[in-house]
């Protein structure tokens, strides 16, 4: 694939896909809708295998891979849904897969990756230092070394999932993508341009992990510190590859706190039945935090993972207790 993935290449990855992952479901709610005054369609990439719109991106690139880089195996960096998807991808084409990790990683996360058949190594206190010890071993053992950000294929994967909800919605007025690394809001870009000119994208990250929406800002990658508490935004540099595709083809691009993300989540459940990460939210949380923006707008809000933590789920669980006691 060349550097830059182009909409041949989405084309492509969606009929790789096809023998691996149905179409995702797309439902509007309308007690959600009443909620934000908007029509809101809410892709449901939370239901994905892996439980995250990242297995798109692992699949379409570990099936394309040739023989020989295949042989080699996989390694990479990640604190979650990434890893999950390179895992998933590498156990079913056979190929073996490392990830890295801070040490501080979640149990859970580190449970489901060796369930999944990866080798789990952890190091140093944060991404940074996870890359750079994948980094190393790359260069040690020969390994395929994976940037969550900065590969093609990752990125022609994800973009699927855009083509599935503008030929579901063709007429709608925005779609909003949640940003880590800003591989999905690159995707949807190359389809929108392509397919629906007039669909405005919009980026969302935390306010408590603003890299990707600093980069986009300043035109160049920088770094930020990571204190949010949704694991999907918790990335603390831009990406070249994504970001010049985003420079490009991305509308406007906000910011939430994560009191705002929690309270999307809060209102996914109860309003649409859906348990979402905080990642899975934010896109929601934009609509929130800003809704004469989108006030009868037809919009699609990407729910990019389900995964929530424990303490993610005892607090909707808490919070929801709450509004039932006051009604």
């Amino acid at each position: 694939m060349a550097a830059d993935p182009t909409f041949a290449d989405v084309a492509a990855a969606r009929d790789l896909l096809a023998g691996h992952l149905p179409v995702t479901p797309m439902w509007s709610y309308p007690a959600l809708n009443a909620t934000v005054g908007a029509t809101v369609f809410v892709k449901h990439e939370n239901v994905q295998p892996t439980g995250a719109f990242k297995v798109r991106g692992g699949l379409t690139l570990l099936a394309s891979l040739p023989a020989e880089l295949r042989a080699r195996g996989t390694i990479t960096y990640s604190t979650g849904n990434h890893a999950q998807s390179m895992a998933y991808a590498s156990a079913a084409v056979g190929v073996p897969c490392t990830v890295v990790m801070p040490a501080t990683a979640a149990a859970s996360k580190v449970r489901a990756l060796r369930a999944l058949g990866a080798t789990v190594e952890l190091s140093g206190p944060d991404m940074a230092a996870a890359q750079t010890r994948a980094e190393e071993i790359a260069a040690r053992t020969g390994q395929l070394l994976v940037s969550p950000g900065d590969t093609a294929e990752l990125i022609a994967g994800v973009a699927t999932t855009y083509l599935e909800i503008i030929e579901a919605q063709p007429d709608l007025d925005a779609v909003i993508v949640p940003v880590g690394s800003g591989t999905g809001a690159a995707g949807a870009g190359l389809v929108m341009e392509r397919l629906a000119p007039r669909c405005r994208v919009i980026g969302v990250q935390s306010t408590a992990a603003p890299a990707a929406y600093d980069s986009w800002r300043a035109g160049a990658c920088v770094r930020r510190p990571i204190r949010t508490r949704a694991d999907g935004l918790a990335t603390g540099r831009g990406y070249e590859l994504p970001q010049r595709l985003l420079r490009a083809r991305l509308a406007g691009f906000h910011l939430v706190t994560d009191e705002a993300i929690a309270e999307a989540q809060r209102l996914l459940a109860s309003d649409a039945h859906t348990l979402a990460e905080g990642a899975g939210a934010a896109a929601l949380a934009a609509i929130l935090a800003r809704p004469a923006d989108f006030a009868g707008k037809r919009v699609a809000v990407v729910c990019s993972g389900g995964n929530a933590s424990a303490a993610e789920i005892a607090a909707l669980s808490n919070s929801n207790a709450l509004v039932a006691a006051a009604a």
